[in-house]
C-alpha cells in the first residue's frame, strides 16, 4: 500500500513507493514504456503492464493491486469499462485501488466518464511526473470515501461539502439537516464569554 506521505528534509512532501504494486493499461507500447519509467523514477519496483483488458482484469484477479493507471482507449475498447468493472467486482481489496485514467483528449464529456465510472482522477497525455506525482500525493492524503449506490461505485465524487442542496434533505445519511434545532444549553453572558477568552497566567 502507499505509506502515508512524509516531509523530506526540503520540507517537501514524499511518498515511499518501494513497496506499491501498480497496473499500467495501455495498448501502446512506448506509452506502457514511459509509464514504467516515470514509476520507476518515483520508486516503484512491482510494476504490472497490460496491453488490454484481457490481461488487465487477470492481474487484478490473481493478484493484489495498490495502484491502476488505466488509458482511456484501448484500441477499441473503454478503459472506463475496466474501471466499472472493478469497482463493481467483488476483488477484495483490487475494488478499493485507487485509479487514475489518462488520456490523449480530455474534453468535459471523457472527465465525466471518468467521475460517473469510479475513477479517481484523469490526467491528460503526454504525462507529466510532476502532475502523476501530485495526483498520488493527494490520492495518499485520503479524505474523499468510499461509495457504494445502486448506480455508482467508487470514491465520493464531492471534493468538497457546501451543504445539502437548498430545499433537499440530502442524499446520505450523513448529511445534516440545514436548518437549526432549538439551543440545548443556555446562552452564555458576556461576563462569562469574557471569562472564557481572558488569558490566563499558568504557574510552571
Amino acid at each position: 500500500m502507499v505509506d502515508a506521505p512524509a516531509k523530506s528534509a526540503s520540507g517537501s512532501a514524499r511518498l515511499n513507493l518501494r513497496n506499491v504494486t501498480v497496473l499500467c493499461v495501455d495498448t501502446n507500447a512506448l506509452g506502457l514504456e514511459v509509464l514504467g519509467q516515470m514509476l520507476m523514477g518515483f520508486g516503484v519496483e512491482r510494476i504490472r503492464r497490460a496491453a488490454n483488458l484481457e490481461d488487465a482484469r487477470s492481474f487484478l484477479s490473481r493478484e493484489t493491486i495498490d495502484f491502476v493507471l488505466v488509458d482511456s482507449n484501448l484500441e477499441g475498447e473503454s478503459g472506463y469499462d475496466l474501471v466499472r468493472w472493478l469497482r463493481h467486482s467483488t476483488l477484495d481489496p483490487n475494488r478499493f485501488a485507487p485509479v487514475v485514467v489518462t488520456g490523449s483528449h480530455t474534453p468535459a464529456s471523457e472527465i465525466a466518464s471518468a467521475r460517473d465510472c469510479g475513477a479517481n482522477f484523469v490526467v491528460a497525455k503526454p504525462l507529466s511526473p510532476s502532475v502523476l506525482m501530485q495526483r498520488m500525493l493527494w490520492i495518499a492524503r485520503g479524505g474523499r470515501q468510499f461509495v457504494e449506490a445502486e448506480k455508482y461505485v467508487g470514491p465520493d465524487r464531492r471534493f468538497k461539502y457546501d451543504g445539502v442542496p437548498e430545499g433537499t434533505k440530502g442524499r446520505r445519511a450523513s448529511d445534516l439537516s440545514a436548518s437549526l434545532g432549538l439551543a440545548k444549553e443556555p446562552n452564555l453572558n458576556q461576563e462569562q464569554i469574557n471569562s472564557v477568552l481572558k488569558p490566563q497566567k499558568v504557574a510552571l
